[in-house]
């Protein structure tokens, strides 16, 4: 990457901390109701989804963050400086728009990550392979994905999605991929959920990747005749039955977070494999709102 693009990134970013958004592309990519979803526009909003995403990783979730993260109630990590955050914000809260923020993604793409440190999801999965198979491709990343317990509705993963959609659209991204959890470390307990994903979702051939051979275990934990459909799917966490119903794969094979108290499954989204009801309700445009 040349020092001219990389000091374009540097510009970019500063002009979307410090708020300066082109009137021609607006950073709030859909609305639902009093729901919307946008950027972060600047650090106050950032920290703000970062103590959101400590009161549900650590204090719902019982992860173990380092102890300065612990210590300022925040999860935060070098990725943070160079994603994107997507927030989803209630504007029927009463309050700055750091008190609205009720879900979150963050978000990174691809020239990004190989100007800095490389993917998150690479320290589970053994993404490179795949990366390799697509070099004209653009991925991006998907990360720390997280809604507050009353916000867990199908209208705040849809908003979530829209701006997972519309960003995509916006940088002209091919392939979207990233970790997926299941709460707890005992893939046991998860079995009926996992099966069905490793016999019906697996991503296969040119899209095919795997956890890292020192993590990976296994998901296939059930027969497939005894594996019923319909309870796989509603035992599954929103966020992976969202993926599901717009056409995601999953990789093969889960690996166990102990410091975030998760099993973990990566998610693979070519974006030309969209169902075609999730183009027709959003739009190819990326814009949406009701």
């Amino acid at each position: 990457m040349t020092v001219e693009l990389l000091d374009r990134l540097e510009n970019a970013k500063a002009n979307r901390l410090a708020g300066e958004v082109d009137g021609r592309e607006s950073d709030v990519f859909g609305r639902l109701g009093t729901l919307e979803v946008r950027l972060a526009r600047n650090p106050s909003e950032v920290k703000a989804s970062q103590a959101m995403r400590y009161r549900i990783f650590v204090e719902e979730m019982k992860a173990r963050l380092p102890s300065e993260a612990m210590r300022l109630k925040l999860d935060f990590d070098a990725f943070d400086d160079i994603c994107d955050h997507l927030l989803v914000l209630d504007r029927a809260i009463e309050g700055d728009p750091e008190d609205q923020i009720v879900g979150t993604y963050r978000l990174l793409r691809h020239e990004v990550a190989l100007a800095n440190s490389g993917f998150y999801s690479a320290s589970e999965f053994s993404i490179e392979a795949l990366l390799e198979r697509h070099p004209e491709k653009r991925f991006m990343e998907l990360g720390r994905s997280c809604v507050l317990p009353d916000y867990r509705t199908k209208r705040t993963v849809e908003l979530l999605w829209q701006g997972n959609w519309a960003y995509s659209v916006r940088h002209n991204i091919d392939a979207l991929f990233g970790c997926a959890s299941f709460p707890g470390v005992q893939p046991e307990k998860h079995a009926l959920a996992l099966s069905f994903l490793a016999q019906n979702a697996s991503a296969k051939d040119e899209w095919a990747v795997s956890a890292r051979p020192e993590l990976f275990r296994a998901m296939d934990l059930m027969p497939s005749e005894i594996v019923d459909a319909r309870r796989a799917v509603a035992s599954m966490p929103p966020l992976v039955k969202g993926y599901l119903r717009i056409g995601a794969m999953i990789g093969t094979g889960a690996v166990i977070d102990h410091a975030f108290n998760t099993t973990d499954v990566l998610i693979v989204l070519p974006l030309t494999s969209l169902s075609g009801r999730f183009l027709n309700y959003y739009g190819a445009s990326g814009r949406f709102s009701s």
